[in-house]
């Protein structure tokens, strides 16, 4: 039971309480709670990208990835995905994200504000809102880590659940990181 002062206002005690609720509320709220109670393995969200483009963001069934990822560059570190300890066949994760220029080639710095705003005007409009499913590939009998977000030219993903680092020879996925995109997607 809270006590309220003379004034109507609640005691310290009692908003120090509420801060603590608030608090392990919040922990409690974590993916990664989720992650391990129904996981194989839980990991960082983490990403390659074999494109010429930045990705400025990404997510993974909503879980942010964290970092920006500059062309045929890697990172991520989003906290935390995990997958079910059994895998079956159609399992897949949703992954969204925003390309974008991946330099800052004709930057004129911030001095004169019209410029500034022309050249960020022209960067803004290559900016690109994209969404995949991938299907999670199988991986029984195999200690999973999270998961990496493989980005392709023609803005199609891959995906592996693997410990292992990609470059390594047991990385399931073998993609050289520079990929050239070619003049006519497939659809």
């Amino acid at each position: 039971m809270s006590k309220v002062t003379r004034d109507g206002s609640k005691s310290k005690g009692c908003r120090y309480g509420v801060l603590l609720g608030v608090v392990l509320l919040a922990g409690c709220s974590q993916p990664q709670a989720k992650a391990q109670t129904q996981s194989g393995g839980a990991g960082t969200i983490e990403a390659i990208n074999h494109t010429k483009w930045a990705i400025n963001h990404f997510s993974v069934n909503g879980q942010s990835g964290i970092d920006t990822i500059g062309p045929f560059d890697g990172g991520g570190g989003g906290c935390c995905y995990g997958v079910p300890s059994v895998w079956k066949s159609g399992m897949t994760a949703r992954i969204d994200w925003e390309t974008g220029v991946g330099g800052s080639k004709g930057f004129p710095g911030f001095a004169d504000r019209e410029k500034y705003k022309a050249w960020k005007k022209q960067v803004d409009t290559q900016k690109k809102q994209h969404s995949a499913v991938a299907v999670l590939p199988d991986y029984t009998g195999q200690k999973t880590c999270g998961i990496t977000v493989h980005f392709l030219p023609c803005d199609e993903v891959k995906v592996t659940t693997s410990c292992f680092t990609y470059g390594s020879p047991s990385y399931p996925i073998k993609l050289p990181l520079e990929m050239k995109e070619p003049k006519v997607c497939p659809k």
